[in-house]
Protein backbone atom coordinates (compact mmCIF):
# COMPACT_ATOMS: atom_id res chain seq x y z
CA UNK A 1 0.00 0.00 0.00
CA UNK A 2 0.85 3.61 -0.96
CA UNK A 3 0.13 6.19 2.29
CA UNK A 4 -2.33 8.96 0.44
CA UNK A 5 -2.11 11.95 2.35
CA UNK A 6 -3.70 14.90 1.55
CA UNK A 7 -3.46 17.02 4.50
CA UNK A 8 -1.02 16.90 7.27
CA UNK A 9 -2.00 18.58 10.59
CA UNK A 10 -4.39 17.94 13.23
CA UNK A 11 -7.42 19.65 13.83
CA UNK A 12 -7.51 23.44 13.89
CA UNK A 13 -10.52 25.78 14.60
CA UNK A 14 -10.66 26.11 10.67
CA UNK A 15 -12.32 22.12 10.68
CA UNK A 16 -13.43 21.01 13.82
CA UNK A 17 -13.92 23.86 15.94
CA UNK A 18 -14.71 26.61 13.61
CA UNK A 19 -19.25 26.37 14.21
CA UNK A 20 -18.58 26.59 18.57
CA UNK A 21 -16.07 29.50 18.13
CA UNK A 22 -18.74 31.57 16.31
CA UNK A 23 -21.20 30.33 18.86
CA UNK A 24 -18.97 31.69 21.65
CA UNK A 25 -17.10 34.35 20.62
CA UNK A 26 -13.83 35.08 23.38
CA UNK A 27 -15.08 37.56 24.79
CA UNK A 28 -18.49 35.35 26.41
CA UNK A 29 -15.99 32.83 27.46
CA UNK A 30 -15.17 35.73 30.72
CA UNK A 31 -16.32 38.59 32.35
CA UNK A 32 -15.23 41.63 33.87
CA UNK A 33 -15.69 40.01 37.31
CA UNK A 34 -13.59 37.27 35.97
CA UNK A 35 -11.27 39.19 35.16
CA UNK A 36 -10.59 39.85 39.22
CA UNK A 37 -8.20 37.35 41.13
CA UNK A 38 -10.16 36.24 44.43
CA UNK A 39 -7.45 35.92 47.09
CA UNK A 40 -10.47 33.00 49.16
CA UNK A 41 -12.45 30.37 48.32
CA UNK A 42 -14.49 27.08 49.62
CA UNK A 43 -13.66 25.06 46.49
CA UNK A 44 -10.56 25.22 44.16
CA UNK A 45 -10.41 23.01 41.51
CA UNK A 46 -7.56 22.84 38.99
CA UNK A 47 -7.74 21.69 35.75
CA UNK A 48 -10.62 23.46 33.43
CA UNK A 49 -11.58 20.65 30.68
CA UNK A 50 -14.22 18.44 30.73
CA UNK A 51 -14.00 17.00 33.73
CA UNK A 52 -13.09 19.92 36.02
CA UNK A 53 -16.02 21.93 34.83
CA UNK A 54 -18.06 19.04 34.60
CA UNK A 55 -17.91 19.32 38.18
CA UNK A 56 -17.81 23.26 38.46
CA UNK A 57 -21.42 22.98 37.10
CA UNK A 58 -22.59 20.29 39.35
CA UNK A 59 -21.55 21.56 42.29
CA UNK A 60 -23.39 25.26 41.49
CA UNK A 61 -26.32 23.15 40.03
CA UNK A 62 -26.74 22.04 43.51
CA UNK A 63 -25.86 24.77 45.47
CA UNK A 64 -25.04 28.35 43.72
CA UNK A 65 -23.62 31.31 45.88
CA UNK A 66 -23.42 28.84 48.80
CA UNK A 67 -20.08 27.43 47.98
CA UNK A 68 -17.40 29.80 46.15
CA UNK A 69 -15.86 28.22 43.82
CA UNK A 70 -12.59 29.08 41.56
CA UNK A 71 -11.45 27.09 38.48
CA UNK A 72 -7.78 27.20 37.32
CA UNK A 73 -6.88 26.05 34.05
CA UNK A 74 -3.36 26.99 32.34
CA UNK A 75 -4.53 27.02 28.61
CA UNK A 76 -8.13 29.10 27.83
CA UNK A 77 -7.68 28.11 24.28
CA UNK A 78 -7.98 24.42 24.83
CA UNK A 79 -6.24 23.56 21.78
CA UNK A 80 -4.32 20.87 23.39
CA UNK A 81 -6.81 20.13 25.40
CA UNK A 82 -7.50 15.91 25.49
CA UNK A 83 -11.14 16.51 25.58
CA UNK A 84 -10.88 19.24 22.53
CA UNK A 85 -8.72 16.14 20.57
CA UNK A 86 -11.50 13.47 21.50
CA UNK A 87 -13.10 11.15 19.04
CA UNK A 88 -16.15 11.73 21.16
CA UNK A 89 -17.51 8.43 21.56
CA UNK A 90 -19.97 7.11 24.48
CA UNK A 91 -20.38 2.99 24.65
CA UNK A 92 -21.95 1.04 27.56
CA UNK A 93 -19.86 -1.50 26.36
CA UNK A 94 -17.22 -2.14 29.44
CA UNK A 95 -17.22 -4.94 31.75
CA UNK A 96 -16.55 -2.98 35.19
CA UNK A 97 -20.36 -1.89 35.74
CA UNK A 98 -19.28 1.24 37.13
CA UNK A 99 -18.24 2.22 33.92
CA UNK A 100 -21.57 1.30 32.61
CA UNK A 101 -23.66 3.37 34.61
CA UNK A 102 -21.32 6.37 34.36
CA UNK A 103 -22.48 6.08 30.48
CA UNK A 104 -25.91 5.58 30.78
CA UNK A 105 -25.79 9.07 33.21
CA UNK A 106 -23.38 10.83 30.10
CA UNK A 107 -26.17 9.56 27.57
CA UNK A 108 -29.25 11.35 29.77
CA UNK A 109 -27.01 14.04 30.23
CA UNK A 110 -25.98 14.59 26.49
CA UNK A 111 -29.67 14.19 25.70
CA UNK A 112 -30.85 16.48 27.86
CA UNK A 113 -27.59 18.99 27.62
CA UNK A 114 -29.45 21.32 25.05
CA UNK A 115 -31.49 22.85 28.52
CA UNK A 116 -29.56 22.12 30.94
CA UNK A 117 -26.56 23.89 29.68
CA UNK A 118 -28.84 26.53 28.51
CA UNK A 119 -27.63 30.09 28.90
CA UNK A 120 -29.54 33.25 28.95
CA UNK A 121 -28.72 35.32 25.77
CA UNK A 122 -26.68 32.23 23.54
CA UNK A 123 -27.80 30.09 21.57
CA UNK A 124 -28.45 25.77 23.41
CA UNK A 125 -25.64 24.08 23.41
CA UNK A 126 -25.70 21.65 20.49
CA UNK A 127 -23.79 18.46 21.22
CA UNK A 128 -24.65 16.93 17.65
CA UNK A 129 -25.40 13.43 19.00
CA UNK A 130 -25.31 10.90 15.93
CA UNK A 131 -26.81 8.06 17.69
CA UNK A 132 -24.81 4.60 16.51
CA UNK A 133 -24.39 1.11 18.62
CA UNK A 134 -20.43 0.26 19.11
CA UNK A 135 -19.76 -3.57 16.93
CA UNK A 136 -17.44 -5.19 19.10
CA UNK A 137 -16.31 -8.62 17.57
CA UNK A 138 -14.56 -11.60 18.76
CA UNK A 139 -12.86 -14.46 17.41
CA UNK A 140 -13.02 -17.87 18.55
CA UNK A 141 -10.00 -17.24 20.81
CA UNK A 142 -12.07 -14.30 22.51
CA UNK A 143 -15.62 -15.55 21.93
CA UNK A 144 -15.81 -16.51 25.59
CA UNK A 145 -14.46 -13.01 26.62
CA UNK A 146 -17.18 -11.66 24.63
CA UNK A 147 -19.62 -13.73 26.02
CA UNK A 148 -19.33 -13.14 29.55
CA UNK A 149 -18.73 -8.98 28.64
CA UNK A 150 -22.03 -9.10 27.17
CA UNK A 151 -23.72 -10.96 30.79
CA UNK A 152 -22.42 -8.43 32.63
CA UNK A 153 -23.92 -5.67 30.28
CA UNK A 154 -26.81 -6.76 30.53
CA UNK A 155 -26.99 -7.30 33.96
CA UNK A 156 -26.25 -4.05 34.18
CA UNK A 157 -29.17 -2.61 32.09
CA UNK A 158 -27.26 -2.20 28.92
CA UNK A 159 -28.80 -1.94 25.68
CA UNK A 160 -26.99 -4.36 23.68
CA UNK A 161 -27.16 -7.80 21.13
CA UNK A 162 -25.74 -10.58 20.76
CA UNK A 163 -24.94 -12.01 17.43
CA UNK A 164 -23.54 -15.39 18.13
CA UNK A 165 -22.64 -16.44 14.46
CA UNK A 166 -20.75 -15.46 11.81
CA UNK A 167 -23.32 -16.18 9.22
CA UNK A 168 -25.65 -14.10 11.44
CA UNK A 169 -22.85 -10.92 11.29
CA UNK A 170 -22.69 -11.59 7.49
CA UNK A 171 -26.02 -11.25 6.89
CA UNK A 172 -26.19 -7.64 8.68
CA UNK A 173 -22.81 -6.16 7.73
CA UNK A 174 -22.74 -7.77 4.26
CA UNK A 175 -19.66 -5.19 3.12
CA UNK A 176 -17.75 -7.50 6.23
CA UNK A 177 -14.86 -9.61 5.67
CA UNK A 178 -16.34 -12.05 8.85
CA UNK A 179 -13.39 -14.89 7.96
CA UNK A 180 -12.08 -15.60 11.65
CA UNK A 181 -15.25 -13.89 13.29
CA UNK A 182 -17.37 -15.89 15.83
CA UNK A 183 -19.20 -14.10 17.21
CA UNK A 184 -20.15 -10.26 18.08
CA UNK A 185 -22.15 -7.95 20.20
CA UNK A 186 -23.81 -4.63 19.20
CA UNK A 187 -25.28 -1.91 21.05
CA UNK A 188 -28.95 -1.06 20.10
CA UNK A 189 -29.56 2.22 21.87
CA UNK A 190 -27.65 4.77 24.29
CA UNK A 191 -24.10 4.75 22.24
CA UNK A 192 -23.12 6.92 19.71
CA UNK A 193 -20.85 9.76 18.96
CA UNK A 194 -20.34 13.40 20.01
CA UNK A 195 -18.92 16.91 19.77
CA UNK A 196 -16.46 16.85 22.57
CA UNK A 197 -15.76 21.22 21.98
CA UNK A 198 -19.73 21.40 22.03
CA UNK A 199 -19.73 19.36 25.63
CA UNK A 200 -16.53 21.06 26.86
CA UNK A 201 -17.74 24.88 25.81
CA UNK A 202 -21.32 24.13 27.11
CA UNK A 203 -20.28 22.77 30.38
CA UNK A 204 -17.43 25.69 30.90
CA UNK A 205 -20.07 28.47 29.89
CA UNK A 206 -22.74 27.20 31.66
CA UNK A 207 -20.25 26.52 34.60
CA UNK A 208 -19.44 30.43 34.28
CA UNK A 209 -22.87 31.50 34.14
CA UNK A 210 -23.50 29.80 37.42
CA UNK A 211 -21.11 31.87 39.71
CA UNK A 212 -17.51 29.80 38.75
CA UNK A 213 -14.71 31.79 38.93
CA UNK A 214 -12.41 30.88 35.95
CA UNK A 215 -8.60 31.92 36.41
CA UNK A 216 -5.96 31.52 33.62
CA UNK A 217 -2.62 30.25 35.26
CA UNK A 218 -0.56 27.22 36.62
CA UNK A 219 -0.91 25.59 39.80
CA UNK A 220 2.60 25.58 41.64
CA UNK A 221 2.46 24.16 44.76
CA UNK A 222 0.22 24.35 48.44
CA UNK A 223 1.64 25.59 51.77
CA UNK A 224 -0.20 25.59 55.06
CA UNK A 225 -1.25 28.96 56.43
CA UNK A 226 0.17 29.27 59.94
CA UNK A 227 -1.84 30.38 62.88
CA UNK A 228 -4.89 30.06 60.92
CA UNK A 229 -8.14 29.86 63.79
CA UNK A 230 -9.94 27.97 60.38
CA UNK A 231 -9.62 24.63 60.26
CA UNK A 232 -8.78 22.84 56.52
CA UNK A 233 -7.61 26.22 55.31
CA UNK A 234 -4.69 25.79 53.00
CA UNK A 235 -3.24 28.16 50.68
CA UNK A 236 -2.73 27.47 46.90
CA UNK A 237 -0.57 29.05 45.34
CA UNK A 238 -0.54 29.88 41.58
CA UNK A 239 1.54 31.21 39.03
CA UNK A 240 -0.49 33.69 35.99
CA UNK A 241 0.67 34.77 33.03
CA UNK A 242 -1.21 37.86 32.13
CA UNK A 243 0.19 40.15 29.71
CA UNK A 244 3.54 38.31 29.11
CA UNK A 245 4.21 38.35 32.84
CA UNK A 246 4.43 36.05 35.35
CA UNK A 247 2.90 36.77 38.72
CA UNK A 248 2.46 34.52 41.62
CA UNK A 249 -1.09 34.60 43.09
CA UNK A 250 -2.10 33.05 46.61
CA UNK A 251 -5.96 31.84 47.13
CA UNK A 252 -6.48 30.26 49.88
CA UNK A 253 -9.33 27.39 50.02
CA UNK A 254 -10.98 24.70 51.51
CA UNK A 255 -11.30 22.13 49.37
CA UNK A 256 -9.14 21.45 46.45
CA UNK A 257 -10.30 19.26 43.61
CA UNK A 258 -7.58 17.74 41.02
CA UNK A 259 -8.93 16.92 37.78
CA UNK A 260 -5.56 17.78 35.66
CA UNK A 261 -5.85 15.30 33.49
CA UNK A 262 -2.57 13.52 32.21
CA UNK A 263 -0.40 15.69 34.07
CA UNK A 264 -1.62 14.83 37.45
CA UNK A 265 1.01 12.40 38.54
CA UNK A 266 3.25 15.99 38.08
CA UNK A 267 0.51 18.04 39.75
CA UNK A 268 -0.13 15.53 42.42
CA UNK A 269 3.81 15.84 43.89
CA UNK A 270 3.38 19.56 43.68
CA UNK A 271 0.43 19.24 45.95
CA UNK A 272 2.52 16.81 48.02
CA UNK A 273 1.04 13.40 47.16
CA UNK A 274 4.06 11.57 46.03
CA UNK A 275 6.25 13.26 47.68
CA UNK A 276 6.21 12.86 51.21
CA UNK A 277 5.91 9.75 53.85
CA UNK A 278 3.61 6.76 54.31
CA UNK A 279 0.74 7.03 52.30
CA UNK A 280 1.91 10.32 50.83
CA UNK A 281 4.90 8.51 49.28
CA UNK A 282 2.67 6.98 46.75
CA UNK A 283 2.20 9.57 43.61
CA UNK A 284 -1.08 9.62 41.57
CA UNK A 285 -0.45 6.81 38.70
CA UNK A 286 -1.08 9.20 35.93
CA UNK A 287 1.22 9.96 33.16
CA UNK A 288 0.47 10.95 29.54
CA UNK A 289 0.15 8.74 26.60
CA UNK A 290 0.05 9.64 23.16
CA UNK A 291 -3.29 8.81 21.07
CA UNK A 292 -3.18 9.26 17.13
CA UNK A 293 -6.66 9.72 15.21
CA UNK A 294 -6.48 9.55 11.73
CA UNK A 295 -9.75 10.79 9.34
CA UNK A 296 -9.92 8.88 6.12
CA UNK A 297 -12.43 9.31 2.98
CA UNK A 298 -13.28 5.74 1.65
CA UNK A 299 -15.11 6.16 -1.86
CA UNK A 300 -17.11 3.04 -1.28
CA UNK A 301 -17.25 2.86 2.61
CA UNK A 302 -19.90 1.49 4.77
CA UNK A 303 -22.04 3.71 4.79
CA UNK A 304 -22.88 6.49 7.47
CA UNK A 305 -24.93 3.89 9.20
CA UNK A 306 -22.69 1.48 9.85
CA UNK A 307 -21.64 1.52 13.42
CA UNK A 308 -18.79 2.11 15.17
CA UNK A 309 -16.47 -0.52 14.65
CA UNK A 310 -14.07 -2.25 16.82
CA UNK A 311 -12.38 -4.76 15.17
CA UNK A 312 -11.12 -7.76 17.09
CA UNK A 313 -7.38 -6.82 16.15
CA UNK A 314 -7.78 -3.82 17.58
CA UNK A 315 -8.33 -1.11 14.89
CA UNK A 316 -11.41 0.43 15.58
CA UNK A 317 -13.07 3.39 13.78
CA UNK A 318 -16.40 5.57 13.21
CA UNK A 319 -18.43 7.43 10.60
CA UNK A 320 -18.35 10.93 10.54
CA UNK A 321 -21.22 13.02 9.53
CA UNK A 322 -19.83 13.45 6.19
CA UNK A 323 -20.50 10.88 3.95
CA UNK A 324 -17.58 8.67 3.00
CA UNK A 325 -15.46 10.50 5.84
CA UNK A 326 -14.28 8.06 8.66
CA UNK A 327 -12.03 8.51 11.89
CA UNK A 328 -9.74 5.47 13.06
CA UNK A 329 -7.71 4.53 15.91
CA UNK A 330 -5.80 1.39 17.16
CA UNK A 331 -4.18 1.80 20.49
CA UNK A 332 -0.52 0.55 20.50
CA UNK A 333 1.23 -2.08 22.47
CA UNK A 334 3.78 -1.33 25.16
CA UNK A 335 6.38 -1.75 22.96
CA UNK A 336 4.68 0.79 20.23
CA UNK A 337 3.50 3.31 22.94
CA UNK A 338 4.84 7.13 21.20
CA UNK A 339 6.86 9.51 23.08
CA UNK A 340 4.94 12.47 24.54
CA UNK A 341 7.17 15.57 24.22
CA UNK A 342 5.00 17.01 21.54
CA UNK A 343 2.14 15.96 19.63
CA UNK A 344 3.32 15.25 16.30
CA UNK A 345 1.78 12.69 14.31
CA UNK A 346 3.02 8.99 13.36
CA UNK A 347 1.51 8.66 9.83
CA UNK A 348 4.14 5.42 9.15
CA UNK A 349 1.72 3.94 12.27
CA UNK A 350 -1.23 4.41 10.13
CA UNK A 351 -0.15 2.68 7.17
CA UNK A 352 1.56 -0.49 8.88
CA UNK A 353 -0.47 -0.97 11.96
CA UNK A 354 -4.31 0.71 11.30
CA UNK A 355 -4.48 0.46 7.18
CA UNK A 356 -3.82 -3.04 6.51
CA UNK A 357 -6.40 -4.38 9.33
CA UNK A 358 -9.47 -2.00 8.52
CA UNK A 359 -8.48 -3.00 4.92
CA UNK A 360 -8.48 -7.31 5.57
CA UNK A 361 -11.47 -6.76 7.34
CA UNK A 362 -13.48 -3.89 5.03
CA UNK A 363 -12.18 -4.41 1.80
CA UNK A 364 -13.38 -1.05 0.34
CA UNK A 365 -11.05 0.48 2.90
CA UNK A 366 -8.15 -0.48 0.54
CA UNK A 367 -8.67 2.73 -1.45
CA UNK A 368 -9.05 5.31 1.11
CA UNK A 369 -6.92 8.56 1.50
CA UNK A 370 -5.58 10.32 5.03
CA UNK A 371 -7.26 13.12 4.94
CA UNK A 372 -5.82 14.75 8.46
CA UNK A 373 -4.48 13.09 11.80
CA UNK A 374 -3.66 14.71 15.06
CA UNK A 375 -2.63 13.80 18.17
CA UNK A 376 -3.97 13.96 21.97
CA UNK A 377 -2.93 12.98 25.45
CA UNK A 378 -5.13 9.97 27.27
CA UNK A 379 -4.69 10.66 31.31
CA UNK A 380 -3.43 7.40 31.73
CA UNK A 381 -3.68 5.65 34.96
CA UNK A 382 -0.63 2.98 34.83
CA UNK A 383 -2.04 1.26 37.79
CA UNK A 384 -5.22 -0.24 36.03
CA UNK A 385 -6.35 2.11 33.30
CA UNK A 386 -9.62 3.48 35.46
CA UNK A 387 -10.31 6.63 36.54
CA UNK A 388 -9.23 7.74 40.21
CA UNK A 389 -12.04 9.30 42.09
CA UNK A 390 -12.97 10.66 45.72
CA UNK A 391 -10.71 12.34 48.78
CA UNK A 392 -7.21 11.45 48.96
CA UNK A 393 -7.33 9.38 52.44
CA UNK A 394 -4.11 11.34 53.99
CA UNK A 395 -4.85 15.00 52.12
CA UNK A 396 -8.57 14.56 53.70
CA UNK A 397 -9.37 18.11 51.49
CA UNK A 398 -7.77 17.10 48.25
CA UNK A 399 -10.75 15.31 45.97
CA UNK A 400 -9.45 13.86 42.74
CA UNK A 401 -10.72 13.07 39.05
CA UNK A 402 -8.51 11.39 37.05
CA UNK A 403 -6.88 9.23 35.37
CA UNK A 404 -10.41 8.15 33.19
CA UNK A 405 -7.28 6.65 30.35
CA UNK A 406 -9.84 7.49 27.38
CA UNK A 407 -13.36 7.46 28.55
CA UNK A 408 -13.35 10.97 30.06
CA UNK A 409 -15.54 12.39 28.07
CA UNK A 410 -17.74 10.04 27.98
CA UNK A 411 -17.55 10.01 31.95
CA UNK A 412 -17.44 13.47 32.48
CA UNK A 413 -20.93 14.18 33.69
CA UNK A 414 -21.46 11.35 35.59
CA UNK A 415 -17.75 11.98 37.53
CA UNK A 416 -18.88 16.16 37.81
CA UNK A 417 -22.10 14.78 39.53
CA UNK A 418 -20.38 11.95 41.75
CA UNK A 419 -17.35 14.46 43.06
CA UNK A 420 -20.21 17.25 43.65
CA UNK A 421 -21.90 14.29 45.88
CA UNK A 422 -18.89 13.49 47.47
CA UNK A 423 -18.10 17.00 48.48
CA UNK A 424 -21.34 18.02 49.89
CA UNK A 425 -22.75 15.08 51.03
CA UNK A 426 -19.32 12.82 52.24
CA UNK A 427 -20.28 9.89 49.75
CA UNK A 428 -21.76 9.21 46.95
CA UNK A 429 -25.67 8.88 46.52
CA UNK A 430 -26.24 7.65 42.47
CA UNK A 431 -23.54 6.08 41.61
CA UNK A 432 -21.62 3.77 43.69
CA UNK A 433 -17.93 4.63 42.93
CA UNK A 434 -16.05 3.76 46.04
CA UNK A 435 -13.93 1.16 44.27
CA UNK A 436 -12.88 3.92 42.33
CA UNK A 437 -10.60 5.32 45.32
CA UNK A 438 -7.38 5.86 46.08
CA UNK A 439 -7.42 3.45 48.47
CA UNK A 440 -7.10 0.50 45.85
CA UNK A 441 -3.69 2.05 44.56
CA UNK A 442 -2.70 1.59 48.47
CA UNK A 443 -4.02 -1.85 49.09
CA UNK A 444 -2.61 -3.42 45.78
CA UNK A 445 -6.01 -4.25 44.42
CA UNK A 446 -6.43 -2.87 40.90
CA UNK A 447 -9.56 -2.77 39.57
CA UNK A 448 -9.13 -3.98 35.07
CA UNK A 449 -11.24 -3.22 32.71
CA UNK A 450 -11.84 -6.15 30.31
CA UNK A 451 -12.84 -4.25 26.87
CA UNK A 452 -10.65 -1.78 26.84
CA UNK A 453 -10.99 0.70 24.23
Amino acid sequence: MILKCLLNCRPTSSWKHSKIFKILPRNLLTSEKQKEFPTRCDILIVGGGVIGSSVAYHLKEKVGDKLSIVLVEADDTYRAASSALSMGCIRQQFTVPENIYLSRYGMEFLEKSHHLLKVPGLDPTDVQFHPRGFLMLASEASRGQLLENFKIQIDAGAKVELLSTEAEIKSRFPWMNTEGITAGVIGTANEGWFDPWSLLMGLRQKALSLGTHYIRGEFTGITIKENTTTTNLNIACLNLKRDKEDVLHEIEFATLVLATGHQSGKIGKLAGIGKGKGILSLPIPVEPRKRFVYCVHVPNGPGRDCPIFCDNTGAHFRPEATPNIYLCIKAPTQEEEPHTCNLNVDYEYFEKEIWPRLAKRIPSFENLKLRQAWAGFYDYNTFDQNAILGRHPALKNIVLATGFSGHGIQHAPGAGRAVMEYILYGRYLTINLERFGFERIINEKPLYEKNIL
